[in-house]
């Protein structure tokens, strides 16, 4: 990965989209196929997002992702960003320690992931002071309030977050304070549209919604959901774009049938030798077919 290359996405750049009033695209990316295509399209963001855990490893939520497993999917993708920026989510457990956890865990996203910025979820005050610490060592902090799903148990399941007057007000101080804690943009999820507008025109940078309606300065989503590859419950906000768990299922059902029944390989799949070394070998075959034994037999019956 290269900052200075022509056409590629910056922190400040990100950043700046807030004056300029084009909105931020961003996508959630676990492996390099996807994310080639991803960056390829145009998208400006891509999140190496700790849903991994649900939508890639088959966990029930976020809380069993490891640094380990964040670091191995967040290699592929930013090999495969050629414009995108590159955003490792920092998984539960580890930046919850210490500030001196955070960074050692944050300079592995840059140092061996290849990210160029992290995100962390929470407004509490010991999350603001690590926000601080990440960005004094030059690492760009993505935020996260709202919908924090690693709050999961605490919130008792994935809610919505915001619905009462309290609530928004509180998400309105929170997007400030992360925003004076030197982030250069936030995620927010799963509030009241009415809330995210406000979030919006409160703050300086930009805001990133899933499931928080139009007004934010950009959306992100999950990759997964995007394009249906589950065929099960989607959360309201999810726009399906393409059903990949029909075509998937159908052509893997076409190709099950096929080979059951020897359609494939057909000749027209498969590789060949000449016409005259394969009539050599097939005549070969058919001398090594009995020639030796019936040989050996009549010298046997000689005796």
């Amino acid at each position: 990965m290269n900052a200075s290359e022509p056409g590629r996405m910056t922190v400040p750049l990100i950043r700046a989209r807030k004056k300029t009033g084009e909105k931020i695209t961003a996508l959630t990316a676990y492996d390099f196929a996807l994310a080639s295509i991803m960056d390829s399209a145009g998208v400006d963001l891509l999140l190496v997002g700790d849903s991994l855990g649900m939508v890639v490893l088959g966990y029930e939520n976020t809380l069993p992702v490891t640094m380990e497993e964040m670091i191995h999917h967040t290699k592929p993708v930013a090999r495969a960003a050629r414009r995108a920026l590159v955003v490792g989510d920092m998984p539960f457990m580890s930046y919850h320690l210490s500030p001196e956890q955070a960074l050692a865990n944050a300079g592995r996203f840059v140092k061996e992931g290849g990210a160029e910025a992290v995100k962390i979820e929470g407004a509490s005050p010991r999350r603001l002071h690590l926000i601080e610490t990440l960005v004094e060592a030059d690492i760009p902090v993505l935020g996260h309030i709202g919908l924090t799903p690693q709050s999961v148990i605490r919130l008792g399941g994935f809610k919505v977050q915001g619905t009462t007057l309290p609530a928004a007000r509180r998400l309105v101080s929170e997007a400030a304070a992360v925003e004076k804690a030197g982030a250069f943009a936030i995620v927010v999820e799963c509030v009241p549209a009415e809330v995210a507008r406000e979030i919006t025109a409160s703050v300086g940078i930009p805001t990133i919604g899933i499931g928080a309606g139009p007004a934010c300065d950009g959306q992100i989503i999950v990759f997964h959901d995007l394009v249906g590859c589950h065929g099960g419950y989607l959360p309201k906000f999810v726009k399906m774009y393409a059903d990949l768990h029909k075509v998937i299922t159908g052509a893997v059902t076409h190709y099950r049938d096929d080979v059951r029944s020897g359609v494939f390989p057909d000749r027209d799949h498969a590789y060949h030798l000449k016409p005259e070394a394969a009539r050599i070998l097939k005549r070969g075959r058919g001398r090594a077919g009995g020639g030796v034994n019936t040989r050996a037999n009549s010298k046997e019956d000689a005796k």
